[in-house]
């Protein structure tokens, strides 16, 4: 313990002196802050291992949510999910495939190193092949079945190689960045 502190308060000195030394141009500045990076590819992957997902409606019918395809929305700092679900059971003559679209923040779960969805924005369901009266009724409890479904779902899960580094210089992960290409988590210091 005493020799990451050694270590995290040499590093913060050397850095600090090299800050002061020189103005720094806008040019000159680094442009990326320490963090870890999630492609959108790697992201999409590992959210579509945690799928189909199979939620009861009331002894009913069953919802199977397949594998989202995920898209990213920088501008918002968010993500979209766009959602395939097939509705079957007793109470449906066939199976009949439907969709809703969900927009989410992210958040960083230090007790399993996971990303996490939280802040769901649901859209209604659509389902072209059932009549409207059943599709209402799926929309009353649809969002509702959503939120607490999908509230807090693994995005993805941190190796803890990911974080040697960080860990080594008394950092930690921090706020979650969504950009075109994917995801920056920035690494900010422990709390002491």
């Amino acid at each position: 313990m005493r020799r990451r502190f050694l270590f995290s308060a040499a590093l913060c000195t050397t850095l600090g002196r090299l800050a002061w030394a020189q103005p720094v141009d806008a040019e000159d500045r680094p442009s990326k802050t320490p963090g870890y990076t999630v492609s959108a590819d790697v992201l999409q992957r590992s959210v579509a291992e945690r799928f189909p997902m199979r939620y009861p409606v009331q002894g009913l019918l069953n919802l199977d949510l397949q594998p989202p395809r995920l898209s990213l929305l920088p501008e918002q700092n968010r993500l979209r999910a766009e959602m395939v679900v097939e509705a079957v059971g007793p109470a449906l003559n066939r199976s009949h495939r439907g969709s809703f679209d969900l927009d989410f923040a992210l958040r960083y779960e230090a007790s399993d190193r996971t990303l996490r969805a939280h802040q769901l924005r649901i859209d209604r369901l659509r389902f072209p092949t059932l009549q409207p009266s059943v599709v209402e009724l799926l929309n009353a409890y649809g969002p509702a079945l959503a939120e607490q479904s999908l509230r807090e779902v693994v995005l993805h899960r941190l190796k803890p190689q990911d974080l040697r580094m960080a860990d080594a210089m008394g950092m930690q992960p921090g706020p979650i960045t969504v950009t075109q290409e994917g995801l920056v988590i920035a690494f900010v210091l422990k709390p002491l």
